[in-house]
């Protein structure tokens, strides 16, 4: 098999190039202090679009520094309460997608809720100078200034606050809330899973957001990790703050998070990933002291994994 990275036996023993943060733990702890601090007023707003076996919902909610967030909301009717839910992430700069792909767990007995990432391609509110959407660039937001202003530290807290919002329904069982997505859904999956060591089960694929200065080494700053590249060319030409810069990134660098989890995992990988290299991806799997197993997919890339859907599907419902 051609090799894009390490050789399979390294990548199970790498445990990350990028530094951890000396005040790491409780940069997390202040954070969700923060998340905890505000008053979500959540509102469910009927959809237009409705389904015969299930109540279709625009979910909002407030978030850290009064962004309003938006997530798809699916409660399935003439079932038990409580039941079990499923939190689902969506890639970078993408949004939360149609309703019809969800109606399968719906169809379980199971509720089902869709984040929009703040900023990105949906309805969710970046209240960072002005309100609506920036789209990308969100990995060095805020790398000029405070650690605490990093945008995807607010983003990884919208993901708790959301499994905490969900735990909190009548009709969810909150001891059976699951997680699940795909490159940043699968950093966010590992983020939510590890700010809310409540979630019972996680299934991520490919996850983005971790290991940067391994993306850097490795020249595959690019695609979706193309902004480090802009930023170093725009703002630190000659390098002179990298050591400042990656140490800030590893404040949002999800290997850190990743010994937080305490629900079981299902990590889905491609060896010949190039846009989220598989060693930035086994620093954050080695790290995960829970209950876990990896399906490996050798000549695979950042792309759909044959019958791994199907794999979670199982996964979740093995309760």
């Amino acid at each position: 098999m051609p090799l894009v990275d390490m050789p399979l036996e390294k990548l199970k023993e790498y445990e990350g190039s990028s530094p951890r943060p000396a005040d790491f733990d409780e940069y997390w702890d202040r954070a969700l202090a923060e998340m905890r601090a505000v008053d979500p007023q959540v509102e469910l707003v009927p959809s237009s679009f409705q389904v015969p076996y299930a109540e279709c919902f625009d979910l909002y909610f407030t978030g850290v520094r009064g962004a309003r967030i938006h997530a798809k909301y699916i409660r399935p009717k003439n079932v038990p309460e409580p039941h079990p839910a499923i939190l689902q992430f969506h890639g970078y700069t993408g949004h939360s997608g149609n309703w019809q792909d969800k109606l399968g767990y719906a169809a379980l007995g199971y509720s089902f809720f869709s984040l929009d990432c703040r900023g990105q391609g949906g309805y969710s509110e970046d209240t960072g100078g002005v309100k609506g959407t920036t789209q990308n660039g969100h990995i060095i937001r805020g790398l000029n200034d405070h650690p605490d202003q990093l945008l995807f530290r607010h983003i990884y807290l919208d993901t708790a606050q959301l499994a905490g919002i969900a735990m909190q329904m009548p009709e969810v069982d909150p001891e059976c809330v699951m997680a699940m997505g795909g490159s940043q859904g699968g950093g966010l999956t590992i983020a939510c899973a590890a700010l809310e060591p409540r979630i019972s089960k996680l299934a991520p694929v490919f996850p983005f957001l971790s290991d940067y200065k391994r993306v850097w080494q490795m020249d595959l700053a690019k695609d979706a990790y193309a902004e480090l590249r802009t930023f170093f060319r725009n703002f630190d030409p000659q390098h002179k703050r990298e050591d400042e810069i990656f140490d800030k990134l590893g404040y949002i660098d999800i290997q850190f998070l990743a010994s937080r989890i305490r629900g079981e995992v299902l990590f889905g990988i491609g060896l010949m990933d190039t846009v989220c290299p598989p060693s930035t991806q086994f620093a954050v799997y080695n790290k995960i002291t829970a209950s876990k197993s990896m399906e490996i997919y050798p000549d695979f890339g950042h792309e759909d994994l044959p019958a791994f859907s199907d794999m979670t599907m199982q996964f979740f419902l093995k309760q």
